[in-house]
């Protein structure tokens, strides 16, 4: 088994360096894992890199538009099907994958993972040991999250298994899983904490809770802490920690939930994790 990595020229605030596609060979038979935008440099790149394999299967990890856009004309080209949880903008898949669904390659199974959070239709992808994590995890930062009830209960089901090594949508290889998983749910719950304190301390609006938690990080990333903290908010409104209705706009009200008490003190809080 080996695993080649082909870093899409899409670097960004959101992307760090690019896309990682990947290239996993099992017996000179080769599944490709999130190809990532339609690029030409990078599509040739990955059809170079496969040369005269066979091509199992493209398969992504989610529909983002930096990991699946290229997986149908790329399946196209190289004679194979393409498969994912669901369709997404640019993206339709041969075959679905469900939770414990596999992809045959080489006489190995890649076994997908549903672990929603990042997003509804998220997948990692195990083999034996290793764990392919898309956007779930990431190499040198954290992710932006959709639903974070949804991310905690996905990361605690990896630290559950026996991994040695994670292959990341974006960044280096992670071969810490464990540590690397510990640190994800703490940095989560910190930052849940921090969020909860803030509209217990007189922040009104998303806007304001933003300024707060983020004091130190530069204005012009603020947007996109806006997304995260708003994902953090739903949580404990659902929690009853907190009054949010969801609305998206920097200035959306926030407020304590007083039927709780100031420290939240009526009993003991709902889906906080173990």
């Amino acid at each position: 088994m080996r695993v080649e990595r082909i870093l899409a020229p899409n670097p960004g605030p959101f992307t760090g360096p690019g896309t990682n596609t990947y290239l996993l060979d099992v017996g000179g038979e080769v599944v490709v894992i999130d190809p990532g935008p339609v690029e030409s440099t990078h599509r040739r790149a990955i059809v170079e890199a496969v040369g005269d394999r066979r091509t199992a299967a493209v398969v992504v990890t989610h529909t983002h538009p930096d990991h699946a856009p290229l997986a149908n004309p790329l399946a196209r080209e190289l004679g194979c099907p393409t498969f994912g949880y669901g369709a997404g903008p640019d993206f339709d898949p041969d075959e679905l994958l469900t939770d414990g669904a596999v992809v045959a390659v080489g006489d190995a199974e890649l076994v997908a993972v549903h672990t929603p959070g990042h997003s509804e239709d998220h997948l990692c992808l195990r083999l034996g040991e290793i764990l392919f994590t898309g956007d779930h995890i990431m190499g040198g930062s954290s992710v932006m999250v959709d639903d974070v009830g949804a991310y905690l209960r996905s990361l605690q089901r990896l630290q559950e298994m026996e991994l040695s090594r994670l292959y990341p949508g974006h960044g280096p290889e992670i071969d810490r899983p464990r540590e690397v998983i510990s640190w994800y749910l703490a940095h989560r719950r910190q930052r849940e904490e921090e969020i909860l304190a803030a509209v217990t301390s007189g922040a009104r609006t998303v806007g304001q809770v933003v300024e707060v938690v983020y004091a130190d990080v530069d204005r012009s990333l603020w947007p996109l802490a806006a997304r995260s903290v708003r994902a953090h908010l739903r949580k404990l409104a659902a929690d009853g920690e907190i009054r949010y209705g969801g609305e998206e706009d920097w200035e959306a009200p926030v407020a304590p939930n007083e039927a709780r008490g100031p420290a939240g003190d009526s009993g003991p809080r709902a889906n906080r994790g173990p």
